[in-house]
């Protein structure tokens, strides 16, 4: 178990400094995953079409020249519009792209478990069968042994 944890603190210190490392150097196949086709909108390593070959192009040539992720994906957009993205800006109405769907699924979780509860509150408790007649009880034993033999 100390193990575990000890495995899990070091990858949370690790993270923030392998995303540092790939926003400096980034790879083609990295950002070619990030960013969309103009022309079919399936991402750049899905794309075969002309438009798509100039972008990765383009790509290349900024990550030769130094440039960082992030100044190469603000290139694009400054080019083709937020839309080259394959995933939503985190401002403005982009935020709600990413929030909403999070929002939808606490809301709806929500409601299932206030029903679960009210539902599990509105059962009635089982009450014992009122004792039957006596004259019933003979006649309803009389028949079972009847059965019986």
């Amino acid at each position: 178990m100390k193990l575990l944890v000890l495995v899990c603190t070091a990858a949370l210190l690790l993270a923030p400094a392998a995303a540092q490392a790939s926003e400096r150097h980034p790879t083609q196949a990295e950002l070619e995953g990030e960013v969309m086709c103009p022309v079919c909108g399936t991402t750049l390593d899905q794309s075969n079409s002309p438009a798509a070959q100039q972008i990765k192009r383009v790509i290349a040539r900024r990550i030769a020249a130094g440039d960082t992720k992030s100044e190469i994906k603000d290139r694009l957009v400054a080019n083709y519009g937020d839309s080259i993205l394959a995933a939503p800006p985190h401002r403005g109405l982009g935020l709600l792209a990413w929030w909403l769907p999070v929002a939808g699924i606490l809301a709806a979780a929500a409601l299932v478990g206030a029903g679960a509860w009210r539902w599990s509150r509105a059962r009635e408790p089982a009450t014992s069968a009122a004792p039957l007649d006596p004259a019933l009880e003979r006649r309803l034993d009389d028949e079972l042994r009847r059965y019986e033999a």
